[in-house]
This record gives structure tokens, sequence and C-alpha cells, in this order.
């Protein structure tokens, strides 16, 4: 396997990122800023390394596999292994800590501290060092050494309870999003601390909790209770109350159909040739539609009408740039669609004898310094001897010496 390919100049360039993240959340974070150019040094235990090099699915050449989960969150970085239980291991962290612009770590807090390494420990060794901190509950109030995953933060953070259909249990969204809401918000966050260092040479803490942050995704749910006492049901496809905004059945699987401003609702009375219902007094305006019992009762046979003997594609190709008609695809056809490929949204990485990675691209395009997401991710500890001698500036004998003492493996 060979080393990630070098990036282009970006607009992270210059800015040095120490990973002690584990799995999604802290992971995707600097991955993140390794696509946009920062120089990304992932540091495992090697006694206990990150346990999704173990997640599946698995590029594989004879005996040999490496996890894509992996590969797909740790893009780009170089790889450090680093026995942070021992002194001298807390003691090589410190010496590189004196060098790095950012450190992203995602343990329980207070992990960091018994280990010798917290927040004010690094400030005092580094005080323009951004320190970002992922975790379930954040570093302040009474809850901080709960343990969370991603369903803790949709549970505890009220998404949970408002999705799937009325009258039947909850159903939690998906993908994890818990975790990667947080990462999102740590990598705001620390852009944000980054612009404060480089003007005032001053680094903080940015505490990022995955509750909160899927509290902040909850859209109107919080103001609809602090103003009406209204709490959030689950609604099935349906929005809260924007009408029509939702999923409808086609000949040949489901779209989405969100036209309820008065432009968009004349707009389609046109398009699907039913223009009297444009004046009809029921239905005329925005406001009307919106109501429930007449959605239900004029609104949605209409709308189910319009679509129902039409297959996707043709959906699609009808409403076209002038209403929000959207088939709803497959993995399978995202990863396949030219508008994905238009957008660099699927890139790849070659691992030689283990095969070529296709996974998602960089969402974020820069004009003047575009990311570079399609570089390979590291083996346990590959970049060490590099690392120590450029970042720590340690010769090959005191890297012997720790190698030695098994700091290193």
């Amino acid at each position: 396997m060979t080393d990630p390919t070098l990036p282009a100049p970006g607009a992270l360039t210059g800015v040095t990122v120490l990973d002690l993240s584990r799995v999604l959340a802290g992971p995707y974070a600097a991955q993140m800023l390794a696509d946009l150019g920062a120089t990304v040094i992932k540091i495992e235990n090697p006694r206990d390394p990150d346990v999704s090099r173990g997640f599946p699915p698995y590029l594989t050449h004879g005996d040999e596999e490496f996890s894509a989960y992996y590969a797909q969150y740790n893009r780009g970085k170089l790889g450090v292994g680093l026995d942070l239980a021992s002194p001298e291991g807390v003691e090589v962290l410190k010496d590189l800590v004196r060098s790095a612009d950012v450190l992203v770590e995602n343990f329980r807090p207070g992990t960091m501290a018994k280990l010798g390494v917290g927040w004010d420990v690094l400030h005092e060794i580094n005080p323009r060092l951004v320190y970002t901190a992922i975790s379930g509950y954040g570093h302040s109030g009474s809850r901080t050494r709960r343990p969370a995953f991603d369903n803790t933060a949709q549970a505890a953070g009220g998404l949970w309870s408002m999705n799937g259909y009325p009258d039947q249990p909850p159903v939690r969204v998906g993908v994890t999003i818990g975790d990667v809401s947080a990462t999102l918000f740590a990598v705001i966050g620390t852009l944000a601390a980054l612009r404060h260092a480089e003007a005032t040479g001053e680094g903080q803490l940015v505490d990022v909790a995955q509750v909160d942050s899927i509290l902040a995704l909850t859209e109107t749910a919080v103001v609809d209770y602090t103003v009406t006492g209204k709490v959030a049901a689950p609604a099935g496809n349906e929005h809260a109350w924007v009408r029509p905004y939702e999923l409808f059945d086609c000949a040949d699987g489901q779209v989405f159909f969100g036209a309820y401003t008065d432009k968009l609702w004349n707009a389609s009375c046109d398009l699907f040739g039913t223009p009297e219902h444009k004046e009809d007094p029921e239905i005329d305006t925005m406001r009307k539609r919106f109501d429930a019992e007449v959605y239900e009762r004029r609104v949605k046979p209409i709308v189910a009408a319009w679509l129902a003997d039409r297959t996707k594609a043709e959906l699609e190709e009808l409403a076209g740039d002038v209403v929000p008609l959207t088939a709803v695809k497959t993995i399978a056809e995202v990863v396949d669609d030219p508008g994905t490929a238009e957008r660099d949204m699927i890139v790849t990485a070659d691992y030689g004898d283990l095969g070529v990675l296709r996974m998602f691209g960089q969402p974020i395009k820069l004009s003047a310094t575009p990311a570079t997401p399609g570089r390979t991710a590291n083996r346990l500890a590959e970049h060490a001897d590099q690392v120590l001698a450029d970042l720590a500036g340690y010769d090959a004998a005191r890297i012997a010496e720790l190698r030695g003492a098994g700091v290193l493996p």
C-alpha cells in the first residue's frame, strides 16, 4: 500500500492536525480538514488501534484485507502508533503538540486529562493550539461522563421521537446522524477557532456534543413547543405543516413532490394539464392548502393522480427546472448518476493489489483551492519515523530508543 499522495496546495495548507479520535465523528472531522489541505496525523494506540479498522466492507487480496469504512474516514492522513499509557508516550505527544495547530479527540470527557494530556496541559505547552473535543454530552454539565453512541444522541436530542409514522413506534434516522452532525459542527468550530488563533495567537477548546448537535437539527420542533406547547411527533413522510411536500407513488417507485408555494402550485397545475385547480376557491392559496383536512381531502388526491401513471424518469423530465420533483433513488442509482459525477462526488483511491476504492467525495467546493479527497488511508503507524523526524525533530537514534522501549510499534 502506498503512502497517501501529497495534496495540491489547499485552503488549509500549512495547518497541522493531530487526530487522536476513533470510529466516525472525530476521524471524519479530521478527514475533512485533510481534504482541504491540512497535514493530518492519525495517532493510534498500537495495542488498541481505531476499532473501525475492523469494520466491513473490506478491500481484499489473498489473506490481506483493509477496511473500506476506515479508508473513507481516514484518507489522506499520516499514521503514527503511540502508547499514551506510558510516560514516554505522553512526552512524545507533547513534543508533537508543540508544532501542531489542531488536536482532535473524541474520548469520553476526562480521559485525556487522566492520561496527563488534557486541554489545560496542552494549552500551556502550545497556547495557540485549537483543541477540538467531540463527545456525547459535552465537557460541561452533569452528564459529561455518560457513555454515548449515535443512537444515544438521536434519543437524547429529541430526533428519534419525531421520526417515523403516526401511531407506530418512532424510528431512528437510518444513518449515524448523531456522529455526522457533530462532525460538521466540530469542523465549523475548528475553523472559527483557527481564525482566532491566527489573529491573536490564542487557541481554545472547541467543545462539541453529539446530543447538542442533534438538538440543533430539529428545525421547528423547539419553537413549536416553546411558542405553542406542541410536541413534535412522527409524521411519516409529511412535513409538519408545509403541503404538498412529501413522498408520492408513481408507476415505478416513488418521488418527492414539493410544489407548495402559490407560484409552484400554479406551475404544476399547468404542467400536468389541470389549470382549473389554480382557480378552485377551496385550494387556490398556499394557506388553504396547508390546512391538514383540506390537504388530505382535496390536494393530495390531485397530486397523486398527476403522478401515479408516470415513471420516475418521465416525471423528472416533465418537471425539469420548473417544479421541485425528485425521484427517490437508491444508493446504486446515486453512485452511478451522471449528476453525481459532474459534482466529483464519487472519488477513487488506488490501494494497489487490494484494488481501487470508490467512495464519496468532498461536498465543499472551493474555486481557488479545491479539496483533494481521492487519497489513500494509512496503515497502522505507517508514517511514524517521518512524522517524528519532521514534526518533533527526533533523530533516528531517538526513534529507535522509543521503539525499543515499546512506546512505538
